[in-house]
């Protein structure tokens, strides 16, 4: 599945919610109380004003669109292309307490925090163990 055009770009990472699943133990449903571990979604720091307002990605420098549950954002791993769709499903990361990260993989480096992906979702893209990966964002 090809991941069309990209417009963001920024460091992924990985976070657990609603019932447990793989390394995840049963948590919230997230903000937009359909988030599930075992499910390719994602949470996005523009997904409402209140959100913003505690991720703060201006403060990094980030233009962030806004998008709301359920909308769908293409996120493909920046080195490998390997490209997975996710339903916006909870608010995050803060992007503001990660201004600067780096996460790279051939020399090729994407920095700011700017999108957590569910346990399913960054299992397609990379091992857990990577941590933090650099990716490209579209719709």
């Amino acid at each position: 599945m090809g991941c069309g055009r990209h417009e963001w770009s920024g460091e992924a990472s990985w976070f657990c919610c609603g019932a447990a699943w793989g390394p995840c133990k049963a948590v919230g449903t997230g903000a937009c109380q359909t988030c599930r571990s075992g499910a390719l979604q994602c949470a996005w720091p523009n997904a409402s004003k209140k959100c913003f307002a505690i991720t703060r990605p201006d403060l990094c420098k980030e233009t962030i669109q806004p998008h709301e549950c359920g909308d769908v954002l293409r996120v493909a791993h920046w080195c490998s292309g390997v490209c997975v769709p996710v339903a916006i499903s909870d608010c995050g990361p803060r992007t503001k307490a990660f201004c600067g990260g780096k996460a790279c993989c051939d020399g090729r480096c994407r920095t700011n925090r700017v999108i957590d992906l569910t346990v399913a979702a960054y299992s397609r893209l990379a091992n857990l163990n990577s941590g933090l990966i650099p990716v490209s964002i579209g719709v």
